[in-house]
């Protein structure tokens, strides 16, 4: 078990259209006369919610293992890579409930610019994680760990001028 804290935040709205995906296979299963229609069209949609997050988000997954692990060195260029990935292809973190089946209610982007913050805390990098909350912000100004971490920050620095 990991020692690294994790968060995740659930869009629950998003289980909506992801239900609908699932009873669509469910009724293609139905309409080709397959006996176990509802199990062949529930393990459709798991097959492919797995192939989605773990070929199309695999970098952000691959740098999530590496910081449950504590190699946060290691996990920021992945990170890199899921956010210029999704940078770069916005309607797929856009529509993610059904692109890559995901019910995260923060963006991929959202979540990268926070992971590469979070490791550059740990590795004692403030300015750098302080520029990557940031940029956080920008894609979200409501980003809770965004806000919390910067205050954290500003405490840290706080004590350190006036002791």
């Amino acid at each position: 078990m990991s020692k690294v804290p994790t968060y995740r935040q659930i869009a629950w709205l998003s289980i909506i259209p992801q239900l609908l995906v699932m009873a669509l296979l469910v009724m293609a299963f139905k309409f080709t006369g397959t006996k176990d229609f509802v199990l062949y069209g529930a393990i459709t949609y798991l097959v492919i919610s797995y192939l989605l997050r773990n070929v199309v988000a695999g970098k952000h997954r691959k740098g999530m293992q590496l910081v449950k692990a504590n190699n946060f060195q290691q996990a920021i260029p992945l990170f890199e890579e899921s956010l210029a990935y999704f940078q770069n292809n916005e309607w797929i973190d856009k529509y993610r409930y059904l692109t890559l089946l995901s019910s995260s209610k923060m963006s991929y982007k959202e979540m990268a610019l926070v992971n590469i913050a979070f490791c550059y805390g740990q590795l004692g990098e403030g300015e750098k994680a302080r520029e990557y909350y940031n940029a956080a912000l920008k894609e979200n100004p409501n980003n809770g760990m965004a806000i919390a971490a910067l205050k954290l920050l500003d405490s840290a620095q706080n004590l350190n001028t006036k002791g």
